[in-house]
């Protein structure tokens, strides 16, 4: 042990290993027992786990060979418990310690005597035995260095490289030497490792069936795009093999949003992309991220592109929707407040006529009259308009709905989780039920602005189709619960408070009933009973 660090010197160590031989009664003056080894079947596993180490090891053990022809050197890897599992190097030493037994398959742990692998193992650090460091004697005049290699942790240990040479032809250099090649076949392994798990993220990115991506380098280069990216991106005509190598920059809506990932190394998400297609207009939701390698360093950038369309389009049928109504409940309050007077007036105008005649008392009440029915067209708006029934699977317009509602949940970092226990078949008309379906989801997720969860479930209860959506957001407390529904009644700055009267007015006319259970600080859930078909199944 060294006295000023308190570590054990490799001399110490290497006497201890030789005078725990003697302990154990081996003989120095016999080959190696190798008591442990790899099967068969055993040994080709372990080599499949290891395929792609060994692989990069030979990569830099050729390399390294190809520099010292001539040289009687042995390169041996093993894995992290000492088995060996190949050997590269000078044919001559490869028969020479296969004839005392060193082979694929034997373990060298401390039991065979005093070896650099069972030692750079045990004290996880590089070893080198020279020449008599050996116990047994037959391998005295060979030269033994052993280095550990790392996993990507770089904690524990993934296997071992080890030197074998003659004593007379080795060089002093060879532990360092060999640290080195470790080291580099370290970051090969990570190298490639990383690789693969990107090229994962790429294929399962580039085979989604909804998605538009496109994927570039870090300097902008396109190096993958998907079928659905040419065509959102109104590539349609070129081939994939034509845009690939080309600059994103040049792709317009998106070129800019990825110059500017690459330059400030900030994503881009939620962006709205417009592009014109034959005289009609697409929307798609774009998002533009980096992905850095393990360094740090950017290495791609990957774009995805979502069509938007007809949730946009969804959204406006709602605004025009909510407007109309707007409009509906004014035209009645005006209406109402002018019926009033206006029937004082005609009543008034019909008692002086009996009096005394009035001049032009026809053409007053025809105007009266003219009046009264302008003020009763303005009731007709307040009115429900024709709806157009159908049977329809109520869980096929539920997640259309959601599917619509899937990317807005995203952009917001909320949970959808759906459970559909019961699905039943519905009388009703189905863009109806479709926005109060909107109306319900968009309310709770303007509960959830800093994310959350909401579930939707499907079920069957006394003839009802049910259905729930419950968010884990702020809640209401008894006062608005109980004016919740009341037109122009909101408790959002930008609401109208028409949002959830639309709904009642709908489920009303279709029959059913909304029932809403609200706690301040726990959470909504809503529950619309919309009335079965005929029958329901599982």
């Amino acid at each position: 042990m060294d006295e000023t660090t308190g570590i054990l010197t490799d001399e110490t160590i290497i006497k201890a290993s030789n005078q725990h031989c003697i302990d154990q009664g081996i003989d120095p003056e016999q080959p190696p027992v190798f008591a442990k080894g790899y099967s068969a079947d055993e040994l080709g596993a372990q080599l499949s786990v290891y395929s792609e180490v060994i692989e990069v090891i030979e990569f830099f053990v050729k390399k390294f060979l190809s520099s010292v022809k001539g040289n009687p050197i042995l390169i041996t890897i093993s894995d992290d418990a000492g088995y060996l599992l190949a050997f590269q190097g000078d044919a001559t030493i490869i028969d020479l310690v296969g004839q005392v037994g060193i082979k694929e398959g034997v373990q060298m742990n401390k039991e065979v005597g005093t070896n650099s692998i069972a030692l750079a193992l045990e004290y996880q650090r590089p070893f080198q035995l020279t020449g008599r460091d050996h116990f047994h004697h037959i391998l005295h005049h060979l030269v033994c260095c052993t280095t550990p290699f790392y996993k990507e942790n770089g904690q524990e240990i993934l296997g071992t490289i080890s030197f074998m040479a003659d004593i007379d032809v080795a060089h002093p250099h060879l532990l360092p030497l060999l640290c080195t090649m470790a080291d580099s076949i370290e970051r090969e392994i990570l190298l490639r490792r990383g690789n693969s798990q990107l090229q994962l993220l790429n294929r399962i990115l580039l085979e989604t069936n909804y998605l538009g991506v496109i994927i570039t380098d870090q300097f902008g280069t396109v190096v993958n795009i998907n079928e659905n990216g040419l065509a959102m991106l109104h590539l349609g005509g070129e081939h994939q093999e034509s845009v690939v190598g080309t600059s994103v920059f040049e792709i317009r809506n998106v070129g800019a949003y990825f110059q500017h990932v690459i330059i400030h190394h900030v994503a881009c998400a939620g962006l709205e992309v417009i592009q014109e297609k034959n005289g009609l207009f697409e929307h798609y939701m774009l998002d533009v991220l980096p992905v850095y390698d393990a360094n740090g360093y950017l290495a791609r950038v990957i774009g995805s592109l979502r069509n938007i369309t007809e949730m946009k389009r969804t959204e406006e049928v709602l605004r025009n929707t909510e407007k109309l109504v707007v409009a509906g409940q004014l035209a009645m309050s005006i209406a109402h407040e002018i019926r009033n007077p206006l029937t004082t007036v005609k009543g008034m105008l019909q008692l002086a006529n009996k009096d005394s005649r009035l001049l032009h008392y026809d053409l007053i009440m025809s105007e009266v009259e003219r009046m009264n029915l302008i003020v009763s067209e303005f009731l007709i708006l307040g009115k429900p308009q024709a709806a157009h029934y159908m049977t329809e699977q109520c869980s096929t317009i539920l997640l259309e709905v959601l599917n619509i509602f899937a990317i807005q949940v995203e952009m917001n970092n909320i949970a959808l989780n759906t459970k559909i226990h019961y699905d039943a078949e519905i009388e009703c008309d189905r863009n109806q039920i479709k926005q109060i379906f909107l109306n319900i989801l968009r309310n709770s997720m303007e509960a959830l602005p800093f994310g959350g969860s909401i579930t939707v479930t499907l079920d069957v209860k006394d003839e009802f189709q049910v259905i729930t959506f419950t968010d884990n957001g702020e809640g209401m407390n008894k006062e608005v619960l109980e004016k919740l529904g009341e037109p122009f009644h909101t408790t959002r700055g930008d609401g109208n408070g028409l949002g959830f009267m639309i709904v009642k007015k709908i489920v009303t006319a279709h029959r059913g009933y909304v029932a809403i259970a609200s706690e301040k600080g726990v959470g909504t859930a809503v529950t619309i009973y919309l009335p079965m078909a005929h029958s329901y199944h599982k």
